[in-house]
């Protein structure tokens, strides 16, 4: 049985088994209970997930003829199926859960502040995207990249670049370098008035990241506290540990 790809849904389809083995053996490392394959397409992951001991599995997954694909190829995946875009499904687990997936490259970004919703119940995720949006996720204060995305997921994760997955490991070849990454909860966070706080002030920061923070942030802090020499600096100068210290001074 064969399947189409849907240029509007983002897929690039994995072939390179090397590839899917290496993306298994570093969720290995870590142990876990509970996983959900996000995108899993025509199952290259999801081949070598469904055997995996002792572990509850789903997989989310839009597109109808994939799912028609997925239950008639592999027959132990019917009834794990969610049969949605993963930006609208609810948590899919009771307790902790990890995340894996080639994720569909018009959404990963979505599919990362969705990973932050559930952070509570995430510990681990790892996930194939973009280079450049691997590399924005992974990047330090200074670089070009750094960004809103940098700061959020750093805050909650420890953030590593795994590898790099080439052109020709996917039907078809997306256009671009793929990378893959890997999120690991932190035990401890940073102090922070709130959530909501850190994400208005990292959000207004780099929505004008040209300018000074002076400038970008007025709106957010007392005219007195914007003479500090620090909001002479541009959003992407800040590490985490002073966006998070800057959200006790907020109005």
């Amino acid at each position: 049985m064969q399947y189409t790809l849907k240029k509007s849904l983002g897929q690039h389809f994995l072939k390179d088994e090397s590839v899917c083995k290496q993306i298994v053996a570093a969720l290995q490392q870590d142990g876990f209970t509970q996983l959900l394959e996000v995108g899993p397409g025509g199952g290259a992951l999801t081949k070598y997930l469904l055997p995996l001991p002792g572990i509850s599995f789903r997989a989310v997954e839009l597109d109808d003829e994939k799912v028609t694909y997925l239950e008639k190829t592999y027959p132990a995946i019917q009834g794990k199926i969610i049969h949605q875009s993963i930006l609208d499904i609810d948590v899919p687990f009771d307790g902790a859960f990890t995340v894996v997936g080639n994720f569909p490259y018009n959404i990963s970004s979505q599919i990362l502040f969705k990973v932050l919703d559930w952070k509570e119940q995430v510990p681990v995720m790892i996930g194939m995207f973009q280079k450049e949006v691997a590399e924005r996720v992974v990047s330090k204060p200074g670089s070009k990249v750094y960004g809103i995305l940098s700061v959020l997921v750093q805050v909650f994760y420890e953030v590593e670049y795994l590898f790099d997955v080439p052109p020709e490991s996917f039907n078809p070849p997306p256009k671009v370098m793929s990378g893959v990454i890997r999120l690991k909860r932190k035990s401890t966070l940073l102090p922070m008035k709130s959530e909501r706080a850190l994400f208005t002030l990292v959000k207004a920061a780099f929505n004008q990241r040209r300018k000074m923070l002076r400038n970008s942030l007025k709106s957010l802090f007392e005219e007195e506290f914007l003479k500090d020499p620090l909001f002479d600096k541009r959003a992407e100068q800040l590490g985490i540990e002073q966006f998070a210290a800057l959200t006790f001074q907020m109005r």
